[in-house]
């Protein structure tokens, strides 16, 4: 994702999106990043921020390693109050399912999901979302945990995304991929062998479909204003 400034800028740009779609001003959304695999440790502090957004990731949100560690812990410093929120889309999804105590891992029975799918709302889903989600992902959060009302599922994922009024909302897909981020990472995994052509095929397909893409941005800006 070099080509579009790394995971923070493309999240930025959903939210900037969903914030106008709310009908925020200019100047009522400050958003700041946050590395925290290249500074390790180093997080915002509670006190100044309203609610943490936790983006996609290239790596392993089960893997038990100092920076992932150390985030699983800021998250349930989160889950800890009761101020600020908490919003995740995929590795942040898994992260946050993690750090409340949701097993995480590899899906190796069924493989990955990609490119714009269908997603089987529950009755909170279908309040929040139209159930066109761009997935691109082979790990997952196997179990909802304790306390999280589910929000979608499909045949490969049954924990689609999370909700807890006031406090958690997730989601396992990608809103903020937009068609030509999508085509480009189909391209260069099928190049490097990660789908064969059948399921490149299918994807491709697939990608310029209609998807909840900026609702689900406005959504989240949303939950964060209690609105």
């Amino acid at each position: 994702l070099a080509k579009y400034h790394r995971y923070g800028a493309i999240s930025s740009a959903l939210l900037e999106a969903g914030a106008e779609a709310a009908g925020l001003r200019d100047g009522d959304l400050e958003i700041t990043h946050w590395d925290v695999v290249h500074a390790v440790g180093k997080f915002p502090r509670l006190d100044d921020v309203d609610g943490v957004f936790l983006t996609g990731s290239k790596y392993d949100s089960f893997a038990s390693i100092p920076w992932t560690d150390q985030l699983v812990d800021f998250v349930k410093s989160i889950l800890a109050q009761h101020r600020v929120k908490l919003v995740g889309v995929c590795f942040g999804h898994q992260i946050i399912g993690r750090a409340m105590g949701a097993p995480v891992g590899r899906n190796e029975a069924q493989g990955w999901e990609v490119s714009v799918t269908d997603v089987d709302l529950t009755e909170q889903g279908k309040e929040l979302f139209e159930g066109k989600d761009t997935l691109m992902h082979k790990d997952i959060v196997f179990d909802y945990p304790d306390g999280v009302q589910p929000l979608g599922s499909t045949s490969r994922c049954k924990v689609q995304g999370m909700f807890v009024p006031g406090r958690v909302m997730t989601v396992q897909g990608h809103p903020e991929f937009t068609e030509e981020i999508l085509v480009e990472i189909l391209e260069v995994r099928h190049e490097q062998g990660v789908f064969g052509d059948e399921m490149y095929e299918d994807a491709m397909a697939r990608v310029g479909k209609k998807h909840d893409g900026v609702m689900v941005g406005k959504r989240f800006i949303e939950f964060l204003l209690d609105k």
